[in-house]
């Protein structure tokens, strides 16, 4: 019988072990939470970074901190993200190009299955393509004639956020293989720069994600040519979509979301999701949101999941009709 408080010893140890780990399960976040942006500001992943940002840390408990990690398409901070800290407080927001990457890329440095947990996918809104207003191209069948003619030496550049961005090899597909012209892409470290670029003359066309373009087109200094929604933006209703410019059928959207590194806890994935999705839900963010052109999204992370699989097995194809590659 005197074993019996050795055991109830024993017993309440093991006890209090449970309670421990079940209460540091439960502690996330313990500390600020980094949102790591795979773009340079201004790009549609900063733009939601930012936008969510601060309610998701009051919904934490925790500052919700955003960092920019531009460079080869999104490449640069998802190796960062994925060989990092993997305690849930390290956050990958990306756009589609994360699902392109693996497939384009020699040596992306990182599994999109196999190095990260799905968290949510915030967002999405087709991309448009804009020119630089000197040029006075006015629709797509303009840029496409000037493309194919002398009035530009026969050779149009565009830049997008990167190469292996979805506007890229949507751009792509849609100038080499459906039109059949000769252009050069000219890739920048996110949309802002992009956009920068355009607006100075310094490359003919860009396409980028809606968001940004926006307050440009409609303060002059960029032309809208065509959105690549399956309908126009409510935002940009006089410039029509690439399908209604000759092209039945032609659609792309970027989405944004948010990844955790694989060895992450899936309580804190599961958190940050839940979190997440009751922001998408209020009046507030969806307001915020429609006044930048995205749409909420968000769901599970097995929403995500799937939804990623899916996209990287379609970009894989695509990349092959379009022979993109990143070197």
């Amino acid at each position: 019988m005197r074993c019996l408080p050795v055991r109830a010893a024993l017993l309440g140890l093991a006890l209090l072990a449970s309670a421990q780990a079940h209460a540091q399960a439960q502690a996330f976040p313990n500390k600020p939470v980094r949102l790591v942006v795979a773009f340079a500001p201004g790009g549609p992943a900063d733009i939601i970074a930012r936008l969510i940002s601060q309610k998701l840390g009051e919904a934490l408990g925790q500052p919700v901190l955003v960092e920019n990690r531009a460079g080869a398409g999104g490449v640069v901070a998802a190796q960062q993200v994925a060989r990092g800290p993997a305690d849930g407080h390290t956050v990958l927001v990306t756009t589609t190009a994360f699902a392109v990457s693996p497939s384009l890329a020699k040596a992306p440095g990182f599994d999109i299955e196999k190095d990260f947990a799905p968290v949510s996918l915030i967002a999405s809104q087709p991309s448009v393509i804009v020119a630089y207003p000197g040029l006075n191209l006015n629709n797509l069948q303009e840029v496409l004639a000037a493309a194919r003619g002398d009035k530009f030496g026969g050779k149009l550049n565009f830049g997008t956020a990167g190469t292996g961005t979805t506007p890229h090899l949507a751009a792509e597909y849609l100038f080499r293989v459906l039109a059949k012209v000769d252009v050069t892409h000219i890739p920048y470290n996110g949309g802002g720069p992009a956009l920068q670029a355009v607006v100075g003359g310094n490359v003919e066309l860009v396409n980028v994600a809606l968001s940004p373009a926006i307050p440009l087109i409609k303060g002059g200094k960029l032309r809208g040519i065509a959105v690549t929604g399956a309908k126009r933006s409510e935002a940009l209703p006089t410039i029509p979509t690439v399908a209604e410019s000759g092209f039945p059928g032609f659609e792309d959207y970027t989405w944004v979301g948010a990844l955790l590194p694989a060895a992450a806890p899936p309580e804190a994935a599961q958190r940050l999701s839940e979190e997440i999705d009751k922001l998408l839900k209020t009046p507030e963010i969806r307001e915020r949101l429609g006044n930048v052109a995205f749409d909420a999204v968000g769901g599970p992370p097995a929403r995500f999941a799937q939804t990623l699989r899916g996209d990287a097995a379609r970009f894989s194809t695509f990349g092959r009709e379009t022979g993109v590659k990143i070197e």
